[in-house]
């Protein structure tokens, strides 16, 4: 069986009716979206996230969301609830409760208990007069004109919306909460962004006798040695106190070459560079990249505040870390 050029048509209609369903929500921001922000940053126990069937899976992204953009949160299976698992929710809490009809039966078990507990409800559903939305102290309307599917049955439009809803509340609460990058980067240690973000010079620079350094009256044949013993193509120049004045790369080399001189009779001071680019070890590995890429280097030295050698680090340890 082979698809038609109906599939393609479809597919392009679930994808409108759904951009249609998310622009619609922007005219239900108002009070009872503030009202849900304000219970939610006022909270003096836990956001609580449940719901069932499809409500369930979007829910269960939500509270991710929330908890990776600095609102710890987590899902509670309405049914579940029902057999022990209400004990997770106390007076001080905020349970934020999906359902796209307001009506169903697993959460309209819990609610009332939870409510006379003093803890507050907050009602993401698609019939703002439904049973589950009168129960909440602030409903967020996320009803759908239709649903993408043919048949106007499987949640589709309405699943996108109620998300899309809870990425809203979500983002919200982070630029409520002056929540940053660093900050989401702490939550997510394990990805790329919390590489490039937590990952300082110091981390991954080479120290002691691994960085190469020679003396600016140092031999251009030492200082040729002293690049293949450090292995990262350069020797920083430092004077007596340790203090970086030069950078000899295998570029300069190929440069003096060029220019047909008698390395013979020179020091590494006539031909190294004398204005290096370095960094400090407390800056982010991220700047150490931006540095190489805008002026066209593989190597940086790593200097203190007060210009002594501290470390290196090339192209290829920013790799070897990830940070690229």
């Amino acid at each position: 069986m082979q698809p038609s050029s109906k599939a393609l048509d479809l597919a392009r209609q679930v994808l409108r009716i759904e951009a249609d369903a998310v622009l619609a929500l922007t005219g239900r921001i108002d009070g009872a979206f503030l009202l849900a922000l304000a219970l939610i940053l006022n909270c003096t126990g836990r956001i609580i996230v449940s719901g069932i069937g499809k409500s369930g899976h979007i829910g269960r992204k939500i509270a991710s969301t929330l908890a990776s953009t600095g609102t710890p949160a987590y899902f509670v299976h309405p049914a579940e609830a029902s057999h022990g698992d209400l004990g997770m929710i106390a007076r001080d809490d905020v349970l934020i409760a999906l359902s796209n009809s307001g009506e169903s039966a697993e959460l309209l078990t819990i609610v009332p208990i939870v409510k006379r507990q003093g803890a507050k409800l907050i009602a993401i559903t698609g019939k703002p007069d439904s049973s589950l939305a009168r129960e909440a102290d602030a409903h967020l309307d996320a009803g759908v004109a239709q649903e993408a599917c043919p048949l106007n049955l499987a949640p589709t439009a309405s699943t996108t919306a109620a998300l899309a809803m809870g990425d809203a509340l979500a983002v919200a609460l982070l630029d409520a909460r002056g929540f940053g990058a660093e900050d989401f980067a702490r939550s997510h240690p394990g990805g790329s962004l919390g590489r490039r973000l937590l990952t300082h010079v110091r981390d991954v620079m080479r120290s002691g006798e691994a960085v190469p350094a020679v003396s600016p009256e140092a031999s251009v044949a030492a200082a040729i040695l002293e690049i293949s013993r450090g292995g990262i193509g350069m020797t920083a120049v430092v004077d007596g106190g340790r203090r970086l004045v030069g950078v000899f790369t295998d570029g300069d080399l190929r440069r003096a070459f060029a220019r047909n001189l008698d390395l013979r009779t020179l020091t590494v001071s006539d031909i190294m560079g004398h204005q290096p680019r370095a960094i400090g070890p407390d800056k982010l590995a991220v700047e150490a990249v931006e540095i190489m890429e805008q002026h066209k280097v593989n190597q940086l030295p790593v200097v203190d505040p007060d210009g002594r050698l501290t470390g290196a680090l090339n192209m290829h340890d920013l790799f070897q870390a990830k940070v690229i």
